[in-house]
């Protein structure tokens, strides 16, 4: 399978490039040439199949070329060494994505892209010996997953950068208290800020001649491809008869755009219904078909708090620029804040479930259209305690795995917006 860049098709890598890039040099990202459909036989057995199976599957279709089937199935059973339950809730099924490392969905595909990368790296017959660093943004739990998937492999580095006092303190906790091949720079904006910079970073041409660079955002599409896996899981968990529908909490849109790739390889999902807050500017493109990114909002479901969406361009790319063909697959809902807050209240007391704040964004929004299908449940409600604990009225266990994180020293570094700031630190 061979990977081209968005911003310029005649640019084309395989695949042990694209994931060790990350970005392409133009800044475009990369796409596979094509996606297959899985044949219909693969789907007529999917609710005989283990996760494990499917995730092999999927993942062959697209890195088939680069790593031995034997080895991409340690990776794939490797990664996903966690339970991704679908359970009912009310009238919708939730598909639970919160049990692996960190209590987030973002452990799929960070742990994933760690033992990828890894391979990738330690088979390498081209190593210069220089060690691969890894600069990822995040407005919450993309950093700790990736943090806590690349925590101590060998010959790898990781650079995450956080906005300074808009993450839950789990969620900096987290990041900042690992320590080893892990450093947290803590960064005087919004998260827009610190994808810019990453962004910058890999058009930098100093700093790509200097460094072997790479990102762990959703911006590499290793990120993307086990993404795929969990699409395909809940399908195979969902009772006969249920809408093929599936509600995602979309911030940078790397999650629903793994579920309209899936959709593409031939899974029966008729429609996906993207769940924002207060950053709606996908939900309001798919009415006007006018694109405008905007400075984000601060919000209680803050890993969505993306004003310009990396993955709007594979978006864009997927449906070749026709929004019109979007809106068949697509549609956008935002929730506000106080619906946010009323849906965890609501939730509780009618079924006895906790939600967090970015599944009540993704629960609500399913209520007000289809009321039933798949919603996506991305992180433990324990993440955001000070939040839930207020609507639901009582108080949510720490998991001792996240309890410890609050024990250990925070160790950051201070960071502004400015781009040679960031290039002067990773330079040293």
């Amino acid at each position: 399978m061979m990977y081209y860049s968005t911003s310029d098709r005649s640019h084309r890598v395989g695949g042990r490039q694209a994931v060790l890039a990350g970005l392409a040099p133009d800044g475009g990202l990369y796409m596979p040439e094509h996606i297959p459909v899985l044949p219909q036989r693969f789907f007529d057995e999917l609710r005989s199949k283990s996760l494990h199976e499917i995730g092999f599957v999927v993942a062959s279709t697209f890195l088939g070329d680069d790593v031995p089937a034997e080895e991409l199935y340690k990776i794939v059973s490797g990664a996903l060494n966690f339970e991704i339950p679908l359970v009912r809730v009310g009238d919708a099924h939730v598909l639970e994505l919160f049990h692996g490392p960190t209590l987030a969905f973002k452990d799929v595909g960070a742990r994933f892209m760690a033992r990828l990368m890894s391979y990738f790296v330690q088979s390498s017959k081209k190593d210069d010996g220089r060690e691969l660093t890894i600069l990822v943004a995040t407005s919450g739990d993309t950093g700790s997953a990736v943090a806590n998937g690349f925590y101590n492999v060998p010959g790898i580095r990781v650079i995450v950068l956080y906005p300074s006092g808009k993450v839950s303190e789990l969620q900096e906790r987290q990041m900042t208290t690992l320590g080893g091949n892990i450093t947290a720079l803590e960064v005087d904006g919004v998260f827009d800020d610190c994808q810019r910079l990453v962004k910058q970073a890999f058009v930098d041409p100093s700093l790509m001649a200097a460094l072997k660079l790479s990102s762990a955002n959703s911006i590499n599409i290793a990120r993307l491809i086990p993404q795929m896996f969990y699409y395909f899981w809940a399908m195979a968990q969902l009772p006969e008869g249920e809408p093929h529908v599936v509600t995602v909490p979309s911030g940078n849109f790397g999650n629903i755009t793994a579920g309209l790739m899936a959709k593409r390889m031939g899974l029966p999902i008729d429609r996906f219904i993207a769940a924002t807050n207060e950053n709606d500017v996908v939900p309001q493109y798919l009415i006007s078909g006018e694109y405008q990114p905007r400075p984000s909002v601060a919000t209680i479901s803050n890993a969505m708090d993306v004003g310009a969406p990396s993955n709007f361009v594979r978006m864009l790319d997927l449906y070749a620029g026709d929004v019109q063909a979007m809106r068949e697959d697509l549609v956008g809902i935002k929730i506000s804040e106080q619906q946010t807050r009323e849906t965890i209240a609501r939730v509780q007391h009618q079924y006895g479930y906790t939600l967090d704040p970015h599944g009540a964004v993704a629960y609500n929004a399913c209520e007000r259209s289809v009321k039933r299908g798949v919603v996506i449940e991305t992180a433990s409600p324990a993440k955001f305690g000070d939040v839930v604990e207020q609507e639901i009225g009582m108080t949510i266990e720490i998991p001792e795995r996240l309890a410890q994180c609050l024990n250990k020293e925070k160790t950051s570094v201070k960071l502004s917006g400015e781009f040679m700031e960031l290039k002067e630190f990773l330079l040293r």
